[in-house]
């Protein structure tokens, strides 16, 4: 995991978008495919997102976006609480929506459907379940996020609360990799959160799959 310094992401680098999973929910524990499905969050993912939110908090964000599913409203909203910050629910930033394999456990995804399973993640636009191509996510849900990033103020910090795959797929977009490497990028736990910076060739990526506060970088690549 790489970390920044708050001094050099805010007066050196401009506006900074963390990008927040959801907490746990049922369908987490059981490894189920949860998809575009709504699935509330459990008392454990409330307590996840409580800790996190008050983590998040101390970095004063300006403004807050979230998938409009229930999971990621409810994550958002214990931000809301601490920060006075209005939401903006977008169904642009949902999760994947995966036809089929919605529901199945990750077994159960493998037995049925291993090579179209296989192809994915070999890195090959595959329809999941015969749902959305991730690509298709990224087409959505970026420029959602690009949209109220330019809203900020100089220096501002934009909360984004979504989903796993949405996020990586957004990530990956902004960064502008190859849709075949936004794998590479690894998944977030729930309620971790990756943080993109504004540097002068664009987005970079300064944390990821993160779940305290930054501390500075003590090397080469300050």
């Amino acid at each position: 995991m790489t970390s920044f310094s708050e001094s050099s992401a805010g007066k050196s680098r401009g506006r900074r978008i963390i990008l927040w999973r959801h907490g746990q929910t049922s369908w987490n524990v059981e490894r189920r495919f949860q998809g575009s499905t709504d699935v509330e969050l459990t008392e454990t993912g409330l307590g996840q997102a409580r800790r996190a939110a008050r983590l998040l908090a101390s970095l004063k964000p300006d403004a807050m976006v979230a998938s409009d599913l229930r999971r990621a409203a409810a994550t958002a909203a214990e931000l809301a609480t601490l920060t006075g910050l209005d939401i903006t629910h977008d169904e642009a930033l949902r999760e994947t929506y995966a036809g089929v394999w919605q529901g199945l456990t990750h077994e159960e995804i493998i037995a049925r459907y291993g090579d179209e399973y296989a192809a994915w993640k070999r890195g090959e636009p595959v329809r999941r379940g015969g749902g959305e191509l991730e690509t298709e996510v990224a087409d959505r849900a970026a420029p959602v996020v690009l949209r109220h990033a330019e809203k900020l103020p100089e220096d501002g910090t934009l909360v984004v609360v979504s989903h796993g795959g949405t996020i990586r797929t957004t990530i990956g977009r902004l960064l502008g990799l190859d849709p075949h490497h936004w794998e590479s990028l690894g998944g977030l736990s729930n309620c971790c959160w990756s943080v993109l910076g504004e540097g002068a060739r664009g987005w970079r990526l300064l944390e990821h799959n993160a779940g305290t506060l930054p501390e500075p970088v003590l090397g080469d690549d300050d």
